[in-house]
């Protein structure tokens, strides 16, 4: 049951432990200084302090001991406040990508890693710095070439920081000082080189050097700052000479696309000639051992062939004639026939027949068959004579042995 609940029954569950002293019909809230005082009574004890009395006698000490057991309870709420504030500010973190710089008294201390720290509060002063995330910074401007000429230069610079203690103590800015480190970098760079290098081909060697020259002057200037990349995005005459400028580069371009024309009809030209010339020698070579091996084989064979002839000269000379014969008639559709019964010697012209027959075949038909009917006779008659003579050439040679 609630201790204001309503009715006439008198509760004693009154939390302030009032127990009903202000009457039983008194139905009102608590007093809340009456319960306050009781609270701070209560806190002072469990501090050390003495209760107040309540009694009538010796009231004036009785209410200078409370005003010194409240105001002894603030003091102790705000000492544990303070603790507790304290030891909340003695404990920081430091992420993964992050460093923190520690300066004691101002001064540098040291640089802590990631992880839970500690630091001593009112006196350690925290800085964090990112270390690993890749920032970029953008430059343009117009300067003077080597040859007196100007040129726009856009540039991209990447960068990270290398070093937290640089970064945050050496320099006030390193934003800025990174800003005019690539722009002195930037001109010195593009005044030591032609219009042409700036331009063209020499885009990318230009931010090579102003990589290389601008984190000198950084590490110079100890910013704590490292140079990831430079790109030079682009590089453009003024305005006024674009369009004169552009007509130079597409004649540069025609004369570059009619050196790699010549360039390739030269590849493909060259390797073939030179697989001829080679050819050639090598034809050479073998025709010359050719030659040389057939007239050694020639002499070893009329060397073998002399010591034949020296023992036997009649025959050899006639082999050697009719050898010599079969190698000249036998290429020919000419055929010589001698006969030994007079000094007259035959000739057969094979090859005109030959002829005269196919024109023959291909004439008329009424014409055909008159010529062919003639043509018959007439070879016909000569083989058989030549057929006779040779038989009679062989029956002289056989009588002619056997004598």
């Amino acid at each position: 049951m609630a201790w204001n609940e309503p009715g006439g029954n008198r509760n004693d569950n009154d939390p302030w432990g009032t127990g009903g002293g202000r009457g039983g019909n008194d139905k009102g809230p608590p007093d809340l200084d009456e319960a306050l005082k009781k609270g701070l009574d209560k806190l002072n004890q469990l501090l050390g302090g003495k209760k107040g009395n309540k009694s009538g006698s010796g009231g004036g000490s009785s209410g200078s001991g409370g005003s010194k057991g409240g105001f002894g309870a603030i003091l102790a709420v705000a000492g544990i406040v303070f603790v507790g504030y304290v030891i909340f500010q003695s404990f920081y973190t430091v992420d993964e990508q992050e460093r923190a710089v520690v300066l004691r008294f101002g001064e540098y201390h040291l640089t802590e890693n990631p992880g839970l720290r500690f630091k001593v509060p009112l006196i350690d002063d925290i800085t964090k710095v990112r270390v690993t995330n890749v920032r970029s910074a953008q430059s343009r401007g117009q300067m003077l070439t080597e040859d007196e000429n100007l040129v726009s230069v856009d540039l991209q610079v990447q960068y990270r920081v290398d070093s937290a203690r640089d970064y945050v103590l050496n320099v006030r800015d390193s934003n800025e000082a990174l800003a005019f480190a690539t722009d002195s970098a930037l001109r010195h760079e593009v005044g030591s080189s032609s219009l042409d290098q700036v331009l063209t081909e020499g885009r990318a060697e230009l931010a090579v050097r102003v990589e290389q020259r601008l984190q000198r002057f950084l590490e110079e200037y100890g910013t704590g700052l490292q140079i990831v990349r430079v790109n030079v995005e682009s590089t453009q005459p003024p305005e006024a000479v674009q369009d004169a400028f552009r007509e130079v580069q597409r004649a540069r371009e025609d004369e570059q696309r009619v050196k790699e024309e010549a360039e390739t009809y030269r590849n493909k030209v060259v390797p073939e000639a030179r697989g001829r010339a080679q050819r050639l020698t090598e034809e050479a070579m073998a025709y010359k051992e050719e030659v040389t091996e057939r007239a050694r084989g020639e002499t070893a064979r009329f060397t073998e062939l002399l010591s034949v002839y020296q023992t036997a000269p009649e025959v050899t000379r006639e082999r050697m004639y009719m050898a010599a014969m079969e190698n000249v008639l036998s290429s020919t559709s000419k055929v010589l026939v001698d006969t030994s019964s007079s000094n007259n010697m035959m000739y057969l012209p094979l090859d005109r027949l030959m002829n005269r027959e196919g024109r023959s075949a291909g004439s008329s038909s009424s014409q055909g068959q008159d010529s062919s009917s003639g043509m018959d006779q007439d070879i016909g008659s000569l083989t058989d004579q030549v057929i006779q003579e040779i038989r009679t050439r062989q029956d002289n040679t056989g009588v002619r042995r056997g004598r």
